[in-house]
């Protein structure tokens, strides 16, 4: 691994952009999409979310993909790569492979969730359940130390897994027939919510915007929670796209192949909007119930449908529920392995095989922290909580304001370099002009740094 031209690469363009898209859609999409919504007023935030994911969430995306290309290194080496001599860019890279370890330590807990309820739900378990029953159930799940213990532990499983098959034939090809069925099923979905009673209610709540009822706590609130969140769907930030710019040519343009993931993304976390709000109305599941509002309100749905139909179908949903969680994981289980066998030329299974033991330790903390330890409070947040807060609200947007910097001042790579990677190729071209140069080099940083700062501001004012 030490000489670039020996790089693992990826068999072809739509294993990219469904890796990619892989990487991206996941637990962000399908569960903390929908309860951050439901927090901050559906239609609302979905507006600014979307702002957010355009004027930030793209210029990000395109600048780790292309430092990714034209370093043809992990984030571990990327910076060192394409910096000036004598800077220091490179000392990010570590910061950033922390990022995606702290990813991990509480999201192999919750996509353990959705492995449980696949087993339970194929195993007629959660079938002909009240909502009070089906509200029983998650709460037993999250009380139980060793059965979130165990099924985090089989997610990590199956993550590393694939890693150690390969990039092509572990990584690649399994996380495109994952990606494929999880269209499929959520579209099929999707059109069965919107005939349940009360469905209506729910598509109001979800897409006509209450921009006094989003804002009751302020406007700040709720521009960096949308922030953090186009921020934590796309898992921009700490190299976790940049690895896959890494394992790609020079074919097609950055810009056009951004726009395909980011469209992809946006796709899952519109549409699980439109499965679990319904759905909520339907069955008088608070909106704003938090973490365990896609586990209290989507078995209800299926129970309505009638046993076999309903067992069948919740099955399915929950598979690939759990395959959207799974591809997050194994793309971001890439970028760890990859870390060390980029920077200290390890290879891939005693990356795999180290990796494996240092990721199940630190994710124990979170799975106790819903039970034995929830008396536990880290600025008044649970472990779990300071945790996605340490991810979302700190490493994802200072990694994206450095990203962003590297590639648009002289002091970094430069913007010339950095626009003739992104343009290189067929497709759409990233716009070269004094408007954008700017906006890039200076409107994005300092509204990334600006509510940044706002998120502390909160945090602390409530004390």
């Amino acid at each position: 691994m030490s000489d670039i031209k020996n790089r693992e690469t990826l068999g072809t363009r739509l294993g990219f952009l469904l890796l990619s898209a892989g990487c991206a859609i996941g637990l962000g999409n399908v569960w903390r999409f929908p309860y951050i919504a439901g927090i901050y007023g559906g239609a609302s935030f979905v507006l600014i979310y979307l702002v957010f994911l355009i004027i930030l969430g793209l210029p990000v995306m395109l600048t780790e993909f292309a430092i990714g290309r034209a370093s043809r290194r992990g984030v571990a080496r990327a910076f060192k790569e394409l910096e000036p001599q004598g800077k220091k860019w490179h000392i990010y890279g570590n910061f950033a492979i922390v990022g995606n370890y702290l990813l991990m330590m509480f999201y192999t807990v919750v996509a353990g969730w959705f492995l449980k309820y696949f087993y339970q739900m194929s195993s007629g378990q959660l079938s002909g359940m009240t909502s009070e029953q089906i509200a029983a159930t998650f709460k037993a799940t999250t009380d139980d130390p060793r059965t979130l213990i165990f099924w985090m532990a089989l997610v990590i499983i199956i993550g590393f897994g694939a890693c150690f098959l390969g990039l092509k034939k572990g990584v690649e090809r399994i996380t495109k027939i994952m990606m494929s069925a999880l269209f499929v099923i959520m579209i099929g979905l999707a059109v069965y919510s919107g005939f349940l009673p009360g469905a209506s209610s729910g598509y109001k709540w979800y897409l006509m915007p209450d921009f006094g009822n989003a804002m009751k706590d302020g406007i700040w609130p709720l521009l960096y929670a949308a922030m953090g969140q186009a921020f934590f769907t796309l898992s921009l930030g700490i190299g976790s796209m940049e690895i896959f710019g890494s394992y790609i040519g020079k074919d097609y343009s950055l810009t056009g192949e951004s726009l395909r993931v980011i469209g992809l993304d946006t796709f899952v976390a519109i549409f699980s909007g439109l499965i679990i709000f319904p759905a909520c109305f339907a069955f008088g599941v608070e909106p704003s119930s938090g973490p365990g509002l896609v586990f209290l309100s989507l078995p209800n749905v299926f129970n309505s449908m009638g046993a076999i139909p309903g067992r069948i179908f919740g099955t399915l949903f929950f598979l690939f529920m759990s395959f959207a969680a799974l591809s997050t994981v194994i793309a971001v289980f890439e970028n760890i392995v990859a870390f060390p066998m980029d920077k200290w030329n390890w290879s891939r299974k005693k990356s795999v095989a180290v990796n494996f033991v240092l990721v199940t330790i630190l994710s124990i903390p979170c799975a106790l922290g819903m039970n034995v330890w929830k008396t536990v409070r880290i600025l008044g947040l649970s472990i779990d909580g300071f945790e996605d807060f340490l991810v979302s609200q700190n490493l994802l947007p200072i990694g994206s304001l450095i990203f962003i910097l590297f590639c648009s001042w002289k002091y970094g790579w430069g913007w010339d370099k950095f626009i003739a990677e992104v343009n290189t190729g067929k497709g759409v071209k990233f716009p070269n002009n004094k408007a954008i140069k700017f906006y890039i080099k200076f409107i994005a940083p300092i509204i990334i740094t600006a509510v940044f700062i706002a998120g502390y501001i909160d945090l602390f004012g409530k004390k």
